[in-house]
């Protein structure tokens, strides 16, 4: 469970660092952004590639990335108002 949580974490780390908005999360953020985005990418593209925790990583960075730009544009839109 933890080792999910660590590599959550990273995935969101990357997931933030391609997107540049990971400046503004945290690491709670981080840590959904990963576990929610590797469910998001595996569910769409399976899985394929290396795994970790039970995490294919290259579907869950691309699944964590879309999360963050769906995510940003939501609340991006209404801070700007």
């Amino acid at each position: 469970m933890i080792w999910s949580l660590i590599v959550g974490a990273v995935i969101g780390v990357i997931a933030g660092a391609i997107t540049n908005h990971g400046e503004s999360m945290g690491w709670i953020s981080n840590i959904f952004a990963g576990l929610i985005g590797s469910a998001l990418g595996q569910w769409l593209l399976g899985s394929w590639g290396p795994s970790l925790a039970g995490m294919a990583i290259i579907p869950s960075i691309i699944g964590a990335v879309i999360l963050v730009l769906i995510i940003s544009a939501i609340f991006g839109a209404q801070t700007s108002r």
